[in-house]
């Protein structure tokens, strides 16, 4: 889930190489506030007053998109050094693990502060092994935590298309029909929107919705408490202005998500947290994952702030299903294990390519799909919240795959690693 949205693309220190072909896509994202449509009434200028007013707010988009921008700038600035924080000492086991790959692992972890927790998962041909690293006092160790649980930021975002997924093949709504329907007032300027376009990213919609508190742009702690259905009604009716033509392109967008699992929840007339128990924790038996914290916190791992303190877990109120779920890297190898199940049809329905960006890169319904070199296809999300950074590959045909969750804020300036060890480790499966 990342709160780093704006013209300015969130994973700028990540090389978009081949074999590392995306920048960050994390639900952390600097929301914003552009300010609410003025009201004139019953007055004789109420024509021009309206023109006006219109030209008030793309003002105050553009506004908006800059601050959001420059929250990027920051958040992003250092990246690359490491001169804050020593490097450990070395402690970790090899275990059932390689030389190289704890040695990636160690080269990636070493730039964090105490406290921090990798969680992972390495798939091999279908056989899983888990491996965990904590920092305490500049030693790096090896722990047991496959069953703690972390944020996992925007990978829930695979979880909100996996409900859809259900919806289409139960015949209860279509990929390309319209969400409106479910929605008792019209959209601003009666603009409409598809399931598969919120699904894929290539809605029109801007990253976040530009009413968006606008003091949380600079803060990592709880950005979108206050962001409710009633605010995210209020945009849908007054508000909603496309970044780019729909269909043109495919744009990462947390409210686009958003607004997608806020329809499912409306045709269903059920809860976010009752539609993922009911078609997917229970499902696949995924007993430490869920969006109540209250249920889940003697397992909690807290999440650190870019200093490495302590800091709040998010509550993404009415963006829930861009990145509010809990988890542990146990359960998330269950979701994967249920990937590689070619009778799974849900599943196998949100890998379908939807949407060709690039030679390397395709996007299917929430997951990325990077093409290869060599051929291999690999189905790609990550995560980023103000505490917490994941990352999550899968290959199908070959059943490997690497699972990460930490603790580590989005907004650390070295946050890039935990997707650098994610590709590496996935190069070694083969």
């Amino acid at each position: 889930m990342s709160i780093v949205m704006g013209s300015i693309n969130p994973n700028t220190c990540v090389t978009a190489r081949q074999d590392q072909p995306f920048r960050r896509v994390s639900f952390l994202t600097a929301p914003a506030r552009a300010g609410r449509r003025g009201y004139w009434d019953q007055t004789p200028g109420l024509q021009k007053a309206l023109d006006l007013n219109g030209q008030i707010n793309k003002i105050q988009n553009k506004m908006v998109r800059t601050l959001i921008n420059i929250a990027v700038i920051i958040a992003l600035s250092g990246c690359g050094s490491n001169s804050t924080v020593k490097p450990p000492v070395n402690h970790l086991k090899i275990k059932n693990l390689l030389v190289g790959q704890t040695d990636s692992i160690y080269n990636q972890a070493k730039y964090f502060p105490d406290n921090t927790q990798f969680a992972l998962a390495l798939i091999h041909d279908g056989q899983v092994v888990y491996y965990g690293i904590q920092r305490l006092n500049d030693t790096l160790i090896t722990i047991e935590n496959k069953s703690k649980v972390f944020e996992i930021g925007s990978i829930t975002k695979v979880f909100t298309t996996t409900l859809l997924a259900n919806f289409v093949l139960n015949k209860e709504v279509d990929l390309d029909s319209t969400i409106n329907k479910y929605f008792n007032f019209p959209f601003k300027d009666n603009q409409v929107f598809t399931f598969r376009e919120l699904a894929n990213h290539t809605s029109g919609l801007p990253r976040l919705p530009s009413n968006i508190r606008f003091d949380a742009i600079f803060s990592s702690k709880n950005p979108y408490k206050d962001y409710d259905e009633q605010k995210l009604d209020e945009y849908l009716q007054n508000d909603i202005s496309p970044d780019y033509p729909k269909g043109s392109k495919s744009a990462y967008s947390n409210l686009g998500m958003g607004l997608l699992s806020y329809s499912l929840r409306k045709l269903s007339g059920k809860s976010y947290e009752q539609l993922a128990r009911e078609m997917i924790f229970d499902k696949y038996n995924m007993v430490n994952s869920g969006t109540n914290k209250r249920k889940i916190e003697t397992h909690l791992i807290g999440g650190l702030d870019d200093k490495g303190r302590p800091t709040p877990n998010w509550e993404p109120g009415a963006l829930i299903g861009a990145g509010g779920i809990y988890s542990t890297v146990e359960d998330l190898t269950k979701f994967a294990f249920a990937q590689f199940d070619s009778a799974n049809a849900e599943l196998a329905l949100t890998r379908v390519k939807t949407y060709r960006d690039n030679k390397f890169r395709d996007v299917g319904l929430g997951w990325f799909i990077i093409n290869r070199k060599n051929g291999n296809k690999w189905f790609w999300h990550n995560g980023g919240t103000g505490g917490y950074s994941t990352s999550m590959a899968i290959d199908i045909e070959h059943k490997n795959g690497v699972i990460i969750l930490s603790n580590i804020s989005s907004f650390h300036k070295n946050f890039k690693n935990i997707d650098n060890l994610c590709f590496s480790l996935m190069k070694t499966l083969y």
